[in-house]
């Protein structure tokens, strides 16, 4: 399992899930996205296409062939061009709280929550970065990239060849539901999750929903042995969760 974490987060927004993953008998894979956490990055400008292969290379690295990705936010966005682009790497994509073009995005309104995030991001980047002071340019350079990126229509969708689910919490703040239900339209054999009560932030708002349903999209596209009692066990809660 890789997972990879929103914009101008860090691979440490997954401690909800690490635990759940690791409990269910999976290996969990974490990775600061160039530029962010512990990672440095070089001139190139950001895209998702260089995060891919980033994620590729660290996969090369491991020794890890193939791997079933969770993605949030940019996360997911960089999981889906992996997928498309390199489908034998790829089991399937929980494709979380993102959007393909610039259409899905709401119009922002900050919140306290949003604020609260914030913050936590540029003191985390203090603490985690090698790079002094680059926040600020970190932060506008992604701004650019997710402006413009990955601007899919229904053809490179279609393109697409692993499971799909297109998750979105009820009450996003930035992405909508609409899209997220026209990229589950869009990309052949794809699934709409909606997870009810929470908003961009559910891994950390509500990780036991956000969890559940991760396990039961595992279940289906990257069983580990012996999996079939426990997502059967899992099948019985599902409407708690999504619809």
């Amino acid at each position: 399992m890789i997972l990879l974490h929103g914009g101008l987060g860090n691979s440490g927004n997954w401690g909800y899930q690490v635990p759940a993953l690791v409990e269910a008998g999976y290996t969990a894979i974490l990775i600061d996205s160039r530029g962010q956490g512990r990672s440095t990055r070089d001139e190139r400008p950001y895209s998702y296409e260089l995060m891919a292969s980033d994620t590729c290379a660290v996969m090369d690295a491991l020794g890890v062939a193939k791997a079933a990705f969770i993605g949030w936010s940019d996360g997911a966005d960089t999981a889906l061009v992996l997928s498309r682009e390199t489908p034998d790497r790829s089991a399937g994509v929980f494709f979380f709280g993102c959007n393909v073009d610039s259409t899905g995005t709401k119009s922002f309104q900050p919140s306290a929550v949003i604020d609260r995030i914030y913050s936590h991001h540029v003191k985390e980047y203090a603490a985690l970065s090698p790079v002094v002071g680059g926040f600020e340019a970190m932060r506008d350079d992604l701004g650019v990239m997710q402006a413009g990126q990955p601007n899919y229509g229904p053809d490179q969708l279609r393109e697409v060849a692993v499971p799909v689910w297109s998750v979105l919490g009820e009450h996003d703040e930035f992405i909508e539901r609409k899209h997220a239900e026209y990229i589950a339209r869009s990309i052949p054999g794809a699934r709409f999750v909606l997870l009810p009560d929470v908003s961009h932030f559910a891994p950390l708002q509500r990780p036991a929903a956000f969890d559940a349903a991760m396990l039961v999209f595992l279940g289906q596209v990257w069983p580990t042995p012996g999996a079939s009692a426990q997502e059967e066990d899992r099948s019985d809660n599902r409407s708690r969760y999504c619809r």
